[in-house]
C-alpha cells in the first residue's frame, strides 16, 4: 500500500493573525516555501506521493499544480508527484497534457495526474464555461486526454473545443504512459466509468462512514472486469482528511480548532450545520472517514478501510485545511513515513 500527503496549499485568511497556538500566519510566498520544504520532507521520510489539488480560492494557494509539483520535482528525488485533483472540466486537456509531460521530464518518470471534477465551482465561470454543461465537458475532455496519452497525433472532435487534425502533442513524457487517475465523489456513473475506461480509482471520503462506499468500489470493479481490465489494472485509492500526532488526544485537539473553523465557513456557503466537537470525534472512530489519532491507531484504521472495500493501494492524508502550522505537519509527515507507512507495509 502506498501512503501519501494531498495539499491544497492552503493559507491563513488576512482576516485571520494567528494559527492555533499564536503561531504568527506567514505571507503567501512564505507558505509555498514551507510547502516546498514539506514535500521535500516527505520524499526524505520514505512517502510514495505528494498530490497537489486544484482550486480558484483566496484560501488556497494551488490555482497551478503542475508549477508547485515541478518546483517540487527539483528538491526530491523518489516521491511520486500528482494532482488531486485537476478540475479537467474547466481545463484544455491539450495543456495538461503538456504540463504533466513536462513535469514527467523534470521529475525523471516520477508524474501522474489524477482528474476530476472538483468540489467548488469557481473555474467553470473564471474560465469561460458553463456550468449546466458540467457533465458533457467532462466525459468529452476525458477521452481527449486519454487520447493525448496514447497517440502522439490524433484526429478528433468535439463540442467544447476546436477539433484536432492530425497535430502532433508535444513533449512527450519520460513514462510510456503518463498514468491518469479518476478522482470522484459519491456518484455512482463516475465509479462505473472509471471501471470501464480501466483507470486508477481516487476516492476523495471527507465524512460520513468509509465502508459505505464499498458497493461504489465493487460497481467500479465490476465494470472494470466487464470491459475487460484485469482486477490489478483496477487500483483503488483513498483521499481523506488525516493529522497523525504521537498520542491520538493530541492530534484530536490540535486538529479540530481549525477543521472546525473551515468547515464550518465552507458549511454556510453549501448549507452545513455547524462543526461540533461530538460530530468529530464520531468521524473520529472505528469507521468514521477522519484519519486522525496516533500512528497505532490510524494505521488499524487504514487496515479497516481497506478491508471494508475490497483492498486499497494508495491512501493519501489531507492534512493542511485545519489551520496546522508549518511545524506541526511537518512532525505529522515524519510521523506518517516513519511509523504509519512501515505499519501498513508490514499488513
Amino acid at each position: 500500500m502506498q501512503i501519501g500527503i494531498d495539499s491544497f496549499a492552503a493559507v491563513k485568511l488576512e482576516d485571520t493573525t494567528s494559527l492555533p497556538g499564536g503561531t504568527p500566519s506567514v505571507s503567501a510566498s512564505e507558505a509555498m516555501s514551507q510547502l516546498l520544504e514539506r514535500i521535500e520532507r516527505a520524499d526524505q521520510v520514505g512517502l510514495d506521493v505528494f498530490g497537489i489539488g486544484e482550486h480558484h480560492r483566496r484560501e488556497f494557494l494551488d490555482s497551478a499544480p503542475a508549477v508547485i509539483l515541478a518546483a517540487a520535482a527539483a528538491r526530491t528525488k523518489n516521491i511520486r508527484l500528482t494532482s488531486a485533483v485537476t478540475v479537467l472540466s474547466a481545463a484544455d486537456p491539450v495543456r495538461v497534457f503538456q504540463q504533466f509531460a513536462t513535469l514527467d521530464l523534470i521529475s525523471q518518470g516520477r508524474a501522474e495526474v489524477v482528474v476530476g471534477r472538483g468540489s467548488f465551482s469557481e473555474a467553470f465561470p473564471l474560465f469561460g464555461f458553463d456550468f449546466d454543461d458540467y457533465d458533457s465537458l467532462f466525459i468529452e475532455k476525458l477521452d481527449l486526454l486519454l487520447q493525448l496519452r496514447d497517440n502522439e497525433k490524433i484526429n478528433w472532435s468535439g463540442k467544447h473545443r476546436p477539433a484536432l487534425t492530425g497535430q502532433g502533442v508535444y513533449p512527450r513524457p519520460l513514462q510510456q504512459q503518463l498514468p491518469v487517475w479518476l478522482g470522484v465523489g459519491g456518484t455512482p456513473a463516475s465509479f462505473a466509468r472509471a471501471g470501464t475506461l480501466g483507470l486508477p480509482l481516487m476516492v476523495a471520503i471527507i465524512g460520513g462512514e468509509t465502508h459505505r462506499f464499498a458497493p461504489l468500489v465493487n460497481l467500479y470493479r465490476e465494470a472494470g472486469k466487464r470491459a475487460g481490465h484485469s482486477p490489478e489494472k483496477l487500483q483503488v485509492g483513498l483521499h481523506s482528511l488525516g493529522y497523525v500526532a504521537p498520542t491520538t488526544k493530541e492530534a484530536a485537539d490540535t486538529f479540530f480548532p481549525g477543521y472546525a473553523r473551515i468547515f464550518t465557513r465552507i458549511g454556510k456557503e453549501r448549507g452545513w450545520p455547524p462543526v461540533t466537537r461530538a460530530a468529530f470525534d464520531a468521524q473520529r472512530g472505528n469507521k468514521g472517514a477522519l484519519l486522525i489519532g496516533s500512528p497505532e491507531e490510524v494505521a488499524e484504521k487504514i487496515a479497516r478501510h481497506s478491508e471494508a472495500l475490497g483492498g486499497i493501494s494508495r491512501v493519501t492524508f489531507q492534512m493542511d485545511n485545519a489551520d496546522l502550522s508549518h511545524e506541526q505537519l511537518i512532525q505529522a509527515t515524519e510521523l506518517l513515513g516513519t511509523h504509519v507507512a512501515p505499519l501498513l507495509r508490514q499488513q
